[in-house]
C-alpha cells in the first residue's frame, strides 16, 4: 500500500504505510511471541474497524477499511512462518521465489522421492502411509523452521534464508499434496 495516511487513535498516530513490524511494534525477526502479535492485531484492529467509523463521512470510512485491510494483510503475513520469513527477506530486498532459483541436487531428489511415495499410497488406497509421510514431513519442516530462525535472527545469513524458504516452499506444498491424498481417499 502506497498511500501515506496516519489515523490518531487518542494515545498515538499511527502510521499504515509502516512495515508489518513497526506497524505491531514489533522486532523484525523470525521468532515472534504469537500470542503478542495476536492481542496486538486485535488491539490495532479495534481500533481502526470499519464499524467504529460507521457514523464518520466517506473519506473517513474508506480509509478506516483500508487500514482495517492494512492490519489483516500484515497479521495474515506475520503469523505464518513461511510468510513471515519471505516478508522479512523482501524487507532485506531478496525475493526467495525468483532470486538464484538452482537447487540443491539432493533436496530435488528427495522431493521426487517424496511425491513418487505419496502418488504410490494414493493410488494404493494406504491412508495409514500417507499418514506416516505427513508425521514424517512434519518433522522436517519443524527442523528446517528452526535453522530458518537461527539464520535470521542470530546468524543474519540471508542467502542461506532465502534457500531454506525456497525449500520450505516446496515442503509446505507436498504438505498440501498429502493432505489432498488424504482428503481423496476419505471420500
Amino acid at each position: 500500500m502506497t498511500t501515506d495516511f496516519v489515523i490518531d487513535t487518542g494515545a498515538s498516530l499511527m502510521n499504515f504505510t509502516a512495515d508489518f513490524f513497526t506497524l505491531f511494534q514489533l522486532a523484525p525477526r523470525f521468532r515472534l511471541d504469537l500470542a503478542e502479535l495476536e492481542a496486538r492485531y486485535l488491539a490495532l484492529q479495534g481500533k481502526v474497524h470499519p464499524d467504529r467509523y460507521a457514523r464518520a463521512d466517506e473519506r473517513a470510512r474508506r480509509l478506516s477499511m483500508q487500514m482495517a485491510a492494512r492490519v489483516n494483510e500484515a497479521y495474515r503475513a506475520l503469523r505464518e512462518p513461511l510468510a513471515r520469513a519471505r516478508y522479512l527477506l523482501s524487507l532485506a530486498g531478496h525475493d526467495a521465489a525468483e532470486s538464484n532459483v538452482r537447487m540443491e541436487p539432493e533436496f530435488l531428489i528427495a522431493q521426487m522421492e517424496w511425491r513418487e511415495a505419496v502418488q504410490e499410497a494414493r493410488n494404493g488406497g494406504e491412508p495409514h502411509e500417507l499418514e506416516r509421510l505427513r508425521q514424517r514431513l512434519a518433522l522436517e519442516m519443524q527442523d528446517r523452521y528452526r535453522r530458518l530462525a537461527a539464520l535470521f535472527d542470530e546468524q543474519g545469513d540471508l542467502p542461506a534464508a532465502a534457500e531454506d524458504v525456497r525449500q520450505l516452499m516446496f515442503l509446505e506444498k507436498l504438505r498440501d499434496d498429502i493432505e489432498d491424498a488424504l482428503a481423496f481417499l476419505d471420500t
